[in-house]
């Protein structure tokens, strides 16, 4: 058994302390053990609230909060003053401070296509909306984008990004000390020669540096609590003793915190929010260094000050170790701050814990190893949820809801498309929750069409409802539905010059002379009143497969069907588009193998959305049941998590 405590010591955090080469410097992509790597994570003060001022154009000064319902979700610094505290009750909220501005979140009603800011949202026909603050986080990160172009930018919240500075870092480090670019004559390792002593460094103007040496206040963490008049203006910092310590990792903080400083500065001007950072050697220092000083505010964690500031901190403040698995940790070892649990040799912890508690033994000296990835701009997901404080125990009351979901995703997915024209969705799928144990869940595949409205999403939302729900004729039980989700699942991009398959039906070429005006206008009408309710493909029996009715290879003309190789059924063109000109025809033809492929593939997501309630037919060809497998247990750290 392990007993009793005692002192961290700097040997602990010797993995941060690497002596930085040429070769380092040099060096194209050495990732996350690269010595120069720096990371920043940027902060909106008070996200919400400060989105609600600034539409407003409101005195940054002024206590104001954001409401939904009878709770609050934001409260700005201003308000913080008078001990408000965010999902407190309005009339509380009031009480503390009578000259309140109290703004409700915008809400979608039904028969609206846009949410809106009414004066009295009532949660029994309304919906929450968030959309106008993700619009003003994307105009954020976008700016870091074109700021930073040469940074790895991921976001990690509507309200936060990581930025990795390592990239931008090196080649401004280059560009201000050309004499790095080479090795010396006389470097005695040559490329692994270590670099020369560093220029001293000055911090004015660059944010708050974390003390190496700090007393008892400055432990503290969080020193302010009010916003300054102009982003910078009082951010100066002072580094305890003298420069000896300095190193060219000092440097590359330097510089990330004056592009920091410029981002800011920009965001600030241009879109009217402040901003908070922390500035350090990997993501999981960032964030706790972007919470040292706030609001308005950077702060700077050198790689000096890392032990003196993480030895004090209370381990279950630290993200993934304030569930259950920091609370076992403070039982069996009867520990409470990080310097405690340095103590604990890494045999003992993976002996008591697992294999995978190195993670820990890791993070406890600073040590992280994550990557900063951009995401993708393809969100391959849109939901639109409604948490429903009474249930819905009609099934004719799920139309109101299913419009008013689908007026979110119409509006979602159009804003998405257009920026990225050739977006759509593959499936959409509803999912309501019975009570609060069961659900069930229902999906097909979404029709295309050349407008996305709120009328054809609720369309494909009633069909799915009456499936899963039915209707008030045909239920004989009752139902008690507390929560319904409809979302689109599979965008994806469409690859560039491909032509969907609305060219093909609805620009046709001119038919032969032998068939008469009023023949095509019929077929013309028959086509557009059709509106792609049908497959666009002629799907011939399977005893037709037999004959003979491809098109020879010696043939003059292309071939117009194939056989699916899936259900070994020939698919050919209909007689108007086999009469095309041969390099249409191929097109067509290609449009047509892929539009069976969405046919299957559309087959198939039908299959696995059938309700598990509904019997299945067993077919001599039906593979035996095997036998249900039971979970596995999960062993050492692994146990105290919980997948989502």
């Amino acid at each position: 058994m392990w007993k009793g405590k005692s002192k961290a010591i700097i040997s602990d955090f010797e993995d941060i302390h690497r002596i930085i080469t040429y070769r380092h410097l040099l060096s194209q992509n050495l990732g996350v053990k690269d010595p120069l790597r720096v990371v920043a994570l940027c902060d909106s003060d008070a996200f919400y609230a400060a989105c609600e001022q600034v539409r407003l154009g409101l005195d940054p000064a002024l206590p104001l909060v954001v409401q939904q319902w009878d709770s609050l979700i934001a409260v700005n610094y201003p308000a913080r003053k008078y001990g408000i505290t965010r999902m407190e009750k309005i009339s509380e909220a009031k009480r503390k401070c009578p000259e309140l501005v109290v703004v409700h979140v915008a809400t979608y009603k039904e028969g609206e296509a846009e949410p809106s800011y009414w004066e009295n949202p009532d949660t029994l026909t309304h919906k929450v909306s968030l959309d106008h603050y993700r619009r003003e986080s994307m105009k954020i990160i976008q700016m870091f984008k074109d700021g930073l172009p040469t940074a790895e930018i991921e976001k990690a919240s509507i309200d936060e990004a990581f930025i990795d500075f390592t990239r931008p870092v090196r080649d401004e480090i280059l560009k201000r000390y050309p004499y790095l670019a080479q090795v010396p004559p006389d470097a005695p390792n040559g490329l692994d020669s270590p670099l020369p002593p560093p220029p001293p460094i000055c911090w004015d103007n660059l944010g708050t540096v974390i003390p190496a040496h700090p007393n008892e206040e400055q432990l503290d963490g969080s020193s302010t609590t009010e916003p300054q008049e102009d982003v910078g203006a009082s951010e100066t910092g002072a580094v305890d003793g003298d420069d000896s310590s300095t190193t060219w990792h000092d440097v590359a903080l330097s510089v990330a915190a004056e592009f920091m400083m410029n981002v800011r500065h920009e965001v600030y001007a241009k879109l009217g929010y402040t901003l908070s950072a922390g500035i350090a050697r990997n993501k999981f220092l960032a964030k706790l260094t972007a919470s040292y000083k706030k609001p308005n505010n950077q702060s700077v964690l050198r790689d000096v000050a890392i032990p003196n500031y993480l030895t004090p901190m209370p381990f279950q403040k630290i993200r993934f170790l304030g569930g259950k698995l920091g609370k076992a940790l403070a039982q069996e070892y009867d520990v409470s701050t990080v310097g405690d649990l340095l103590t604990i040799s890494l045999d003992e912890m993976q002996r008591k814990f697992g294999e995978n508690s190195i993670w820990v033994y890791e993070i406890l000296r600073g040590i992280d190893r994550s990557e900063v990835k951009e995401k993708s701009a393809v969100n391959k997901s849109m939901l639109a949820s409604k948490n429903l404080l009474h249930p819905v125990t009609k099934p004719s009351q799920g139309h109101h809801w299913i419009r008013v979901l689908a007026a979110e995703l119409a509006l979602r997915l159009n804003e998405a498309r257009e920026n990225i024209p050739a977006l759509w969705p593959k499936t959409i799928v509803l999912h309501v929750r019975h009570g609060y144990d069961s659900s069930r869940s229902k999906q097909a595949a979404f029709p295309f069409t050349r407008n996305v409205t709120v009328d054809v999403i609720a369309a494909a939302g009633d069909k799915l409802w009456k499936e899963l729900v039915g209707t008030d004729s045909s239920r004989s039980t009752p139902i008690s539905i507390t929560s319904v989700q409809l979302s689109f699942t599979g965008i994806e991009l469409a690859e560039t010059g491909q032509r969907n398959i609305e060219g093909f039906l609805k620009a046709r070429p001119p038919v032969s002379g032998d068939q008469s005006s009023a023949a095509a206008g019929s077929t013309k009408r028959k086509r557009d009143e059709r509106e792609f309710s049908e497959p666009p493909f002629v799907q011939l029996a399977a005893e037709d497969v037999r004959e003979d009715v491809k098109v020879s290879e010696t043939s003059a003309r292309v071939e117009t069907s194939f056989v699916c190789k899936r259900c070994g059924k020939r698919v050919a063109l209909s007689d108007v588009d086999a009469s095309a000109e041969d390099a249409i025809a191929r097109d067509m033809l290609a449009a047509l193998r892929m539009e069976h492929e969405d046919f299957h593939f559309a087959q198939e997501l039908a299959g696995q959305s059938e309700d598990v309630s509904a019997p299945r037919k067993i077919r001599p060809s039906d593979t035996p049941v095997t036998k249900r497998k039971v979970p596995k247990v999960k062993e050492g750290i692994a146990r105290f998590f919980t997948q989502r």
